[in-house]
């Protein structure tokens, strides 16, 4: 039987190109996203690759339980999970962090920091009792070096990355591996690329090749011997 992928929040983007590379290893890849809309045509994009979609809100903590469900009903046990749902374009959005209060940032975090951590709590226990599996993280380069522009969204992202890297030092001796894509640039093909370069921000950012990325993330899975893979394209960090 062919090792599972759980991509939670899949896009045309990262999370389709992350499906690609680890569908050519073999692996039965099960796509989630809160709609449907799109499933039909991933699907057809990864041909000879055994892909299923699911549709739900991985956020909510309830819905996350149920598809992981699913999933292994369906496909057998997880051996890895992407997470990519958390993004600028949702949850309270960029407050200027000279006017971000206790209130705005907790708010921050809980909408891109907490979603992971709860994807951790679901998967965790059923990989440790196994000693195997892998858990794989997106996170912004915010998180790493002062980015002013970012405001509230940087303190967030610094504690997912923190996070991941702290769980990856955690698990070091348990066959269990968790690492992020710490990631400064729009990435081409994806939603917030096209959301992004739809309005002026007073700043443009570098593009990057989702399939650039998902290669890295190949290499942190089946190497293990990194936390992070950063992938830098702002030209003033």
């Amino acid at each position: 039987m062919s090792k599972v992928l759980a991509v939670l929040g899949v896009g045309p983007g990262l999370g389709l190109s992350i499906a690609h590379r680890f569908g050519r290893e073999g692996f039965t890849t099960a796509l989630v996203s809160r709609s449907d809309t799109r499933h039909a045509t991933y699907r057809a994009s990864l041909a000879g690759i055994d892909a299923r979609t699911y549709t739900a809100d991985v956020t909510d903590e309830t819905r996350l339980h149920d598809v992981l469900a699913r999933i292994t009903a369906d496909t057998g046990e997880i051996d890895t999970v992407y997470f990519g749902p958390a993004d600028a374009t949702s949850g309270p959005g960029i407050t200027p962090l000279t006017e971000a209060g206790p209130e705005v940032l907790r708010a921050s975090i809980e909408s891109f920091m907490l979603p992971a951590a709860r994807l951790a709590g679901a998967v965790l226990p059923d990989m440790l009792a196994r000693g195997s599996g892998s858990l794989l993280f997106a996170g912004g380069l915010s998180g790493k070096y002062p980015m002013p522009m970012l405001g509230s969204l940087a303190p967030a992202s610094a504690a997912l990355r923190m996070y991941v890297l702290t769980l990856h030092a955690a698990l070091r001796e348990t066959g269990v591996y968790a690492g992020i894509l710490t990631i400064g640039g729009l990435i081409e093909r994806g939603d917030i690329h096209r959301a992004f370069t739809a309005q002026d921000h007073g700043f443009t950012p570098g593009t990057l090749d989702p399939d650039d990325i998902a290669g890295q993330a190949w290499s942190l899975y089946a190497e293990r011997d990194r936390a992070e893979a950063e992938f830098n394209a702002m030209a003033a960090v």
